[in-house]
Order: C-alpha cells, then structure tokens, then sequence
C-alpha cells in the first residue's frame, strides 16, 4: 500500500528535494506540493493525502494554522511538521494544533522516511532533539496538578512505560530499563495511547508533563 505525501514548503529546493526523497521509495509518493498552508489544506483535501509534510514559516496560512484547518474540514490527513524552528513555544503550538509529528530539517534522510511512516501508520514522531526542551518547560511550568483520574486505568507496568516514554525514551531504551522486549514495550504503548485516548506518542508526552504525571 503506497503512502500519499503532499509536500508544503515555501522554498522550491526544499520541496523538490523532499520529492526525490520520498518518490525514490517504493511505499511514498507525493501527490502534490504546496508553497503556503492554504495550497497545503486545499492539495491534502484534493488528492487524499494520507500524510502532510509541513513546514511551519510560510507566507499567508502557517503550517500550525494549516493543521487547524485540515482538522477543521475533516482531512483525515496527518500532519508532519518539518522545521527549522525548535522552540518551546513552535513545538507547543504544533502539539496543540493537532500535529503527528514534529522533525527538524537536520534530521538524516532516514529518519524523516521513519517518520512519514510513522505518522502514516497513526503511532506519531517526534525529533528527539526537541523532547528535552518539551519535558523541561513542562517540567519547569507545570504546578503539580491533581493526578488524573484517567490514569487510574493504567496498570502498574504501563505506568512505568508512560513515564520512561514521558521523559523522552525511545521504546529501545524503555524495554532495555525495564528488561522488556521491545514489541512488548510497543503493546504496552499501545493500550496507554488507547486508555488515555492520545492519538500519538508526541501528544502523549506533552499531556504527561503538562498533568504532572512525571516531574522534571
């Protein structure tokens, strides 16, 4: 089953490199480009895309306003942001806006095919340059709220992987700590995702530092 990209950049070299990249495998192809977010939410609702690689700085609609749209039209259309931009301030604003992914234009070529996949396939990414600067505003912000409720749902060993995952840990790490194979990490992410309706990891990490669940 192939994967449909709509690339949205306001930079031409940009977006043609990330077409090669993404053309050249067998399981992507981008069905269109887009120089503003507008161009984007109108190419993603034409062409079904399963997935929008957006940049964040572009002229007229951003690419966070763009995701406000696609969510508000009804795209089934995932978002993955690809920037330069790594504030506290941009990836908050993305994670509120709805996005399933937040990469830095320095990742390697691999990862950010990792990641369209990722996102593609509903579990979300997110760079890991910029989780410790989430977990810390979180951590530095955050004014011990009351324990959510919700959390009553996990079972113990899915609260250790919630934290672990929290903090930044990739599921490697996570099962290398808790002396778990990785896919039974992945299942055990699974159900937290489901039992605390989290559409995806970066999402998940941002609502466990902003509820107190973990501290810095």
């Amino acid at each position: 089953m192939t994967t449909g990209v709509v690339v949205a950049d306001d930079e031409a070299l940009v977006r043609m490199g990330l077409r090669m990249l993404l053309d050249a495998e067998d399981d992507l192809a981008v069905l269109a480009e887009a120089a503003d977010g507008r161009t984007a939410v109108e190419a993603a609702r034409r062409t079904g895309a399963d997935v929008v690689v957006m940049d964040v700085r572009m002229p007229g609609l951003d690419g966070i306003a763009a995701t406000r749209a696609l969510a508000a039209a009804g795209s089934p259309a995932r978002v993955l942001v690809l920037t330069t931009f790594d504030d506290h301030a941009t990836v908050d604003a993305a994670l509120r806006a709805g996005v399933a992914g937040f990469l830095l234009k320095t990742a390697p070529p691999e990862e950010l095919l990792e990641a369209v996949r990722r996102v593609a396939a509903g579990q979300g990414a997110l760079d890991p340059d910029v989780v410790p600067g989430v977990v810390a505003a979180y951590g530095r912000t955050a004014a011990a709220p009351a324990r959510p409720a919700v959390l009553d749902a996990l079972t113990p060993r899915e609260s250790e992987v919630l934290a672990l995952v929290a903090r930044g840990l990739a599921n490697a790490e996570v099962a290398a700590r808790l002396h778990l194979g990785e896919t039974t990490v992945k299942t055990h992410l699974g159900r937290i995702l489901d039992k605390l309706a989290m559409p995806d990891r970066p999402r998940l990490i941002a609502w466990a530092w902003e509820h107190g669940v973990v501290t810095s």
